[in-house]
């Protein structure tokens, strides 16, 4: 009990103090560098909390998910089109994940929400930008992130932490692209996307650790 303890909690705590705190500095004085590694930070020991809890491939695969989250984080500071290529990455190897635990039985509602939710999440984050050259490409990067929430909220991991994780994540980045839009010199942005998203990749990354440590009966502490 008390090595599960010192193996887990000082990631996850690392992690929250980097990622609570980052929303206070995120606006501040702070030299850029040091800044884009504090927010890297955040979701970075996720990435480690997932590797150290999760001994098997399923523990890999969250860990790159949250590693190149954690990439993308920095990336976007500098490029981008760069942090975005992270992004996808991390999309795409949750997807795999979440294929490979699919929910044996899902509801109708279920159902028609993920299979809705990428053509809406796909038009909405094509409208919002008024510099329409940028438009096709925010399509297409959220159709990797709209497919990631829909397969993570049919996935058997459990949906009001998983799930609800990925579409935290979601909303986050249609808040980034109506930055682009009609929420341009809004404070509503800055105050949103930061915690809705580092409060779903935290919801993702224990919610799927606690389930694979369940499947090996692994006690969770």
């Amino acid at each position: 009990m008390k090595r599960a303890i010192i193996e887990s909690r000082p990631y996850l705590l690392l992690s929250l103090l980097f990622g609570i705190s980052y929303f206070f500095v995120k606006d501040s004085n702070f030299p850029g560098m040091y800044l884009m590694l504090w927010k890297g930070a955040a979701v970075g020991f996720l990435a480690v909390y997932a590797i150290r809890r999760a001994h098997n491939f399923e523990g890999k695969l969250i860990a790159g998910v949250m590693a190149f989250g954690a990439l993308g984080d920095m990336l976007i500071e500098i490029d981008l089109m760069a942090g975005a290529g992270a992004f996808i990455i991390g999309h795409c190897i949750a997807i795999w994940l979440y294929s490979r635990h699919r929910r044996e039985s899902t509801a109708f509602s279920q159902k028609l929400l993920a299979i809705l939710l990428v053509p809406i999440t796909m038009f909405i984050a094509w409208s919002l930008p008024f510099d329409r050259s940028e438009a096709l490409g925010i399509a297409v990067y959220s159709l990797f992130l709209a497919v990631m929430a829909a397969m993570a909220w049919t996935s058997s991991f459990p949906r009001y932490r998983v799930g609800i994780g990925a579409l935290m994540f979601v909303i986050s980045d249609l808040f980034i692209f109506a930055e682009m839009g009609f929420l341009q010199g809004s404070p509503i942005p800055s105050w949103t996307i930061w915690p809705l998203y580092y409060v779903g990749q935290f919801l993702i990354v224990t919610g799927v650790v606690r389930t694979l440590r369940k499947e090996m009966h692994v006690p969770n502490p």
